[in-house]
C-alpha cells in the first residue's frame, strides 16, 4: 500500500524546504483556478495562519488585515522563531500562483507598517524586504509597496531595494514633486 503525500496548506510550483512535499505542475494549478471549493480551503487555511501570526483577515474581497487581539502574543512568536518568515513567503507564493494575488500586497503593507512605522517585528524586517516584498505578483503593487517602503525607511542612503535610478525619483516625488513617481521600483 503506497503512503498518501503529505498535506500541504500553501503548494508551490517550486521546492521547497520541506523535501516530501511534490511541487504542483501546471495541470494541478489551472484545476486549483477552477475549483471555488479548493480557493474556499486556501483562503481558510489563510485565515488559520493569520490568526496563528496574530492578524486577522478583515475583507476578503480585497485581502485587508489588521492586528488580531492577540497580536501581542503571537509577534513574540514571530520574532523569536525565524522558520516563520520561510512559512510566510511560502503563503505570499501559493496565494498568488492560485489565483489569490489579492491577499498578497495587503499582507506585505501590514508587515512593512509594524516594521517600518509601529517598529515592531525587527527580526523579520530583513524578510520583509529580500523576499515577501517581492513574492508579490502584480508588478503595479509591488511598486507601490516599495514606494511606501521607501518614504518609511531610514536612513533613506541604505534603501537597496530598486535601482538609484529609481531612489532620485522617489525622493524627488517625496518633496512634493510627484513627476517620475509613477516609475517606481521594478
Amino acid at each position: 500500500m503506497n503512503t498518501p503525500p503529505p498535506l500541504m496548506l500553501f503548494p508551490l510550483w517550486e521546492p521547497g524546504v520541506n523535501y516530501m512535499a511534490s511541487e504542483l505542475t501546471k495541470k494541478e494549478i489551472l484545476a486549483f483556478w477552477e475549483s471555488e471549493e479548493a480557493k474556499k480551503r486556501l483562503v481558510e487555511s489563510y485565515e488559520f495562519m493569520l490568526r496563528f501570526y496574530g492578524i486577522q483577515l478583515v475583507n476578503k474581497d480585497t485581502g485587508e488585515v489588521k492586528r488580531a487581539d492577540n497580536w501581542k502574543e503571537r509577534f513574540t512568536n514571530l520574532e523569536r522563531n525565524m522558520h516563520n518568515n520561510l512559512r510566510i513567503t511560502r503563503i505570499l507564493k501559493s496565494l498568488g500562483e492560485l489565483g489569490l494575488e489579492h491577499y498578497q500586497s495587503p499582507l506585505v503593507r501590514f508587515f512593512l507598517e509594524e516594521t517600518l512605522v509601529k517598529k515592531n517585528l525587527s527580526s523579520i524586517k530583513r524578510s520583509v524586504f529580500d523576499y515577501f516584498l517581492f513574492a508579490v505578483r502584480d508588478k503595479q503593487k509591488r511598486k507601490e509597496l516599495l514606494r511606501y517602503a521607501f518614504q518609511h525607511f531610514e536612513p533613506k542612503d541604505k534603501f537597496v531595494w530598486c535601482p538609484r535610478k529609481i531612489q532620485k525619483q522617489l525622493k524627488k516625488a517625496e518633496k512634493g514633486n510627484r513627476e517620475g513617481a509613477d516609475e517606481g521600483c521594478t
